[in-house]
């Protein structure tokens, strides 16, 4: 059905035109960005949780796929994320499509555990990659492999981007390199087309390699270029990216399924030489967003190119709190890759560009799992107290995932535990945090200062038995800072713990 307007002016009639073209503009411009959101079990377009972890996304025209690892764990902890277990049996390879980069639709499993009883047996698959070769028309999948046919890298085809992909061979051998196999792994993409794979060697990991994947039918591993031998214990997790002709790669601590730090080298030729190792900018305050590094993004667009820091949560293996996936832009001084570590933030993939969203989470490490073990002093956070012996900890269990703060001592103390929090555009703000506890203390309270107004505090010192959320309300930034923290002066054996807290603009 046509609709037809009639107009009872020129005049009128231009201007009913416009308004119906600018109100078709500002729908187009709010569709195009969408919203991504940290720190949850993300689910697809049927309501479904995503199981990927350890793989990477292939761009097909306007469409990327993302491919990734369905474990047992997974789906366990998902349904009781209360509880880290260690299964890390291997379920299938799943295949998501999307055109936002926010909302997956599920294309369904490529491969599956012995799916003809014989040639993709699985006994452990991970770290996969997807790379098309021009030559075969093939979409060849590369994965760390164990099972019947070796240990080593696996190869798979198939004709679509959404599978089924079809065994080839493992590759069992990697000349030159030490213990003669490949840690951790991921595929890259040149910009001329050549794929190359990034890998650690199988045991010790102290270094990293860089070989082009067989040009003719992306079936076989060239020898590898050493790129890099750390002497300060071995990196896992690596994964490459390009920004404005450099190549960049990254990896974390040989923590285990653990988050970490990420570390990165750079060169302007992709075989090497490469930089000293540094620490990417802003991962040590909360261990990348309590993540290892699983793989990079590239968001080339039509108002420019984002760099997407996509890091795999353990939280099952490891219980790193809610979700295995967190995705989060980069930005960059010059040369230096600075990790924006948001809990929500608005993408333009159609551009290229990136917001921080309403309802962002500015506190890092705000639930205390960046840290693997019992610390004393936390990511991201700092310690003030009277008395000798440490007051506080991170101790386990948490309201959300493996840890909560614990402020607590068998003599009378006067401690604090803080974060200052800078760069926050000014308006008003709340703070909510979690909190249990025994009372007594003369005085407890969460607070939130140096903000550019008057101190903010909620008493927090009577018995709560149960976690229960606090909140502080219009707290109006004024000069781009605020310091928020918990303090009591206490008598022996007060106790306190805190969990999951949240700073966000209204």
């Amino acid at each position: 059905m046509t609709t037809r307007f009639k107009c009872p002016s020129m005049l009128q009639c231009f201007l009913l035109v416009f308004a119906l073209f600018a109100s078709l503009g500002s729908d187009r411009a709010s569709a195009a960005s969408a919203t991504l959101t940290n720190d949850v079990f993300w689910k697809d377009t049927s309501n479904n949780p995503i199981y990927s972890q350890g793989g990477n996304i292939l761009k097909v025209g306007n469409t990327y796929y993302w491919y990734g690892v369905k474990y047992n764990g997974a789906v366990t902890y998902y349904n009781n994320p209360t509880a880290k277990n260690s299964d890390t049996g291997f379920l299938a390879v799943t295949c998501y499509s999307s055109t936002n980069l926010v909302d997956w639709t599920f294309c369904g499993n490529v491969i599956n555990g012995a799916t003809d009883g014989s040639t993709w047996d699985v006994d452990w698959l991970g770290r996969l990659g997807v790379v098309y070769n021009s030559n075969t028309q093939k979409y060849v999948l590369l994965t760390q492999y164990v099972g019947p046919q070796g240990t080593g890298t696996a190869f798979a085809t198939s004709s679509s981007p959404t599978g089924p992909f079809t065994f080839n061979r493992v590759q069992t051998s990697y000349p030159g390199v030490v213990n003669n196999l490949p840690g951790d792994q991921s595929t890259f993409v040149d910009d001329n087309g050549k794929a190359y794979l990034v890998y650690s060697n199988a045991n010790g990991r102290n270094r990293i390699y860089v070989s082009e994947i067989r040009a003719s039918d992306y079936l076989n591993v060239e020898p590898g270029a050493n790129v890099f031998t750390s002497t300060s214990g071995g990196r896992e997790g690596n994964a490459m990216f390009k920004h404005n002709g450099i190549y960049y790669i990254c990896s974390s601590d040989l923590h285990g399924w653990n988050a970490s730090k990420t570390y990165c080298i750079t060169s302007s030729n992709i075989m090497g030489p490469y930089s000293a190792e540094s620490v990417m900018v802003n991962s040590d305050k909360d261990f990348s967003h309590v993540t290892q590094t699983g793989f990079f993004i590239k968001v080339q667009g039509t108002s420019g190119t984002t760099i997407l820091f996509a890091g795999d949560r353990w939280s099952d293996f490891a219980g790193n709190g809610l979700g295995y996936n967190q995705w989060m832009p980069i930005t960059f001084n010059g040369t230096t890759p600075i990790l924006q570590s948001l809990s929500k933030f608005n993408l333009d993939a159609a551009a290229g560009t990136w917001s921080v969203a309403n309802g962002n989470n500015y506190v890092l490490n705000p639930s205390y799992e960046a840290d693997r073990v019992t610390q004393n002093t936390l990511t991201g956070w700092s310690n003030w107290k009277n008395i000798s012996t440490e007051t506080n900890t991170n101790i386990s269990p948490g309201r959300t995932g493996r840890w909560s703060m614990s402020m607590y001592n068998a003599a009378a103390y006067s401690a604090s535990m803080y974060q200052n929090i800078s760069g926050l555009p000014n308006g008003t703000y709340t703070l909510k945090a979690w909190v249990r506890g025994g009372g007594g203390q003369s005085v407890a309270q969460i607070y939130v200062k140096n903000f550019g107004g008057a101190e903010k505090n909620a008493a927090i010192n009577s018995s709560i038995n149960n976690w229960t959320e606090i909140t502080i309300s219009d707290i109006n930034v004024t000069n781009g800072s605020a310091q928020i923290g918990v303090y009591a002066v206490a008598n022996a054996g007060n106790w306190l713990r805190v969990d999951d807290w949240s700073l966000t603009k209204n």
